[in-house]
């Protein structure tokens, strides 16, 4: 039976003057097409240029050819598309389909690629609170971690009068010798044990740990900071939570 498409191409913006479309003509093919709908929706709430701005950038205007916007749209999306390694990013910055995320579809230096290798993502991950002589990129944590939760109230049209925060530590395996893994005996594997705090479909806190540690290991702080924040923002709130079996003893 032939199928019926309702639209021959799909409109998803400009991007430096330049029409991004999507078409089922079977011309240059991406894997990655959903990606446009991540870009759809970024541009909805601004979550890259929000979280880039939680990021202080003290390098030379005139050396620069990725800035800090696109630096952290181009790890975000990458790993929203399963690319987690940095190394992925050597092929990935010659990839269309990353360029139109970021915003840069050419360089401006003839040596470089429109959007950064593993090198200059690498420097960025490695930020410090404070610049230094060879990370010029510094970070604020809090306002990093109080980002999630703005984004959370802004979805409600009402303020909310009581939140529901379900917590969850779960696994994230490695795969090398990374700095603060530690062998896991429930699941069995080298892994992170990143504690995660919902409110049904929204996150308002991930925070990554070793795996060494207890699994309610810090959770009633940002169970607490996470709670009076929102309650700062939009006024009393009452907040109850749904704790897994392993981190109880630390919500009594």
């Amino acid at each position: 039976m032939r199928a019926e498409c309702s639209a021959e191409r799909l409109d998803f913006g400009t991007v430096e003057g330049r029409a991004v479309e999507a078409a089922f003509d079977a011309g240059l093919v991406t894997s990655d097409a959903g990606a446009l709908l991540l870009g759809a929706a970024d541009r909805a709430i601004d979550l890259v240029g929000r979280f880039a701005s939680c990021f202080h950038d003290e390098r030379r205007p005139e050396y620069v050819e990725h800035e800090v916007a696109t630096l952290v749209g181009q790890r975000v999306f990458a790993i929203a598309l399963g690319y987690e390694d940095l190394n992925d990013h050597d092929e990935l910055r010659h990839d269309p389909m990353m360029a139109v995320l970021a915003g840069k579809l050419a360089a401006r230096r003839e040596d470089c690629a429109p959007v950064a290798g593993k090198s200059t993502l690498n420097r960025l991950e490695l930020s410090k609170l404070q610049p230094t002589r060879y990370h010029k990129i510094s970070h604020n944590p809090m306002a990093i971690r109080d980002l999630l939760v703005d984004l959370f109230l802004e979805a409600h049209e009402r303020a909310p009068k009581r939140i529901i925060l379900d917590l969850d530590a779960t696994d994230d395996p490695v795969h090398g010798e990374q700095e603060g893994r530690f062998f896991h005996g429930y699941y069995d594997c080298y892994c992170y044990l990143p504690l995660y705090v919902f409110c049904g479909r929204h996150l308002l806190v991930a925070k990554l740990r070793r795996a060494s540690m207890d699994a309610a290991d810090g959770a009633l702080e940002e169970v607490a900071r996470a709670s009076s924040l929102a309650s700062a923002r939009v006024g009393r709130a009452r907040a109850l939570c749904c704790v897994p079996t392993q981190a109880s003893h630390a919500m009594t």
